[in-house]
């Protein structure tokens, strides 16, 4: 859609210069600073989703998640590789 907008002459040529070293148009430097300014009130508009909870039985008993060692050695048990 084609709209009219007024820059100040400062704005104006900050947008004609970072289009020129980007290699981009004035018109994709506006849409994505528009956008960006735009995504924080665009993310709190949108519902919440609830993310399930484990209720921690995917773990096997006596298993420590932080040895790494130890988790390698249950795994190819557990595989048939050890």
């Amino acid at each position: 859609m084609r709209t009219t907008i007024e820059l100040d002459d400062d704005l104006h040529a900050t947008v004609k210069r970072l289009a020129a070293e980007s290699g981009c148009t004035m018109q994709e430097i506006i849409q994505y600073a528009l956008r960006e300014s735009l995504t924080p009130q665009l993310r709190t508009q949108r519902p919440r989703t609830e993310l399930p909870v484990s209720n921690g039985t995917g773990v096997l008993s006596g298993v420590d998640l932080a040895d790494s060692a130890a988790l390698l050695e249950i795994m190819g048990e557990h595989h048939g590789s050890g």
